[in-house]
């Protein structure tokens, strides 16, 4: 696929920086997500910190992140889960992070504009399905906190 340089107009531009920013702003949002679960989960059943949520905005790096944070998310909610004895699913998140992760690989890669376009839609799919997941368990630990507190003070 050749460019046109000269062709670009600066309405061209305009767009693409602000389906950037757009894109960051939304990266921001779930990052937020991820690092507000993760503030709830007890320190030693983490195995990210919740300042490296933010490192899902960064463009390209972000690429390989996914695939940390569908496991290392995983891994400490299924740590969180088992030492507050809530039953949750096995792994909880980590196929459909690991799905997302993968799709949005493969829609970062030059292939046929046919395939990079349903892998990018299968992504956002996938994104979407997964920061839901993701604030549903954040919403989870917040219910079990208030249930923990008000066990306490009856």
């Amino acid at each position: 696929m050749n460019i046109d340089y000269e062709n670009i107009t600066p309405q061209m531009i305009q767009l693409a920086v602000a389906v950037l920013l757009v894109r960051l702003v939304v990266w921001a949002f779930y990052a937020n997500t991820i690092r507000k679960t993760l503030l709830l989960i007890a320190p030693e059943n983490r195995l990210m910190t919740p300042r490296m949520a933010w490192l899902v905005i960064i463009p390209i790096f972000n690429i390989y992140w996914n695939f940390e944070v569908a496991s290392r998310m995983a891994d400490s909610l299924t740590n969180e889960f088992y030492d507050r004895k809530i039953a949750e699913e096995e792994n909880p998140g980590r196929a459909t992070g690991r799905w997302y992760a993968w799709l949005f690989l493969a829609s970062n890669i030059p292939l046929s504009p046919f395939i990079v376009f349903l892998s990018a839609l299968g992504s956002l799919a996938y994104f979407i399905v997964y920061w839901v997941k993701i604030n549903n368990f954040r919403n989870l630990l917040v219910e079990h906190n208030k249930f923990r507190s008000q066990q306490q003070t009856d």
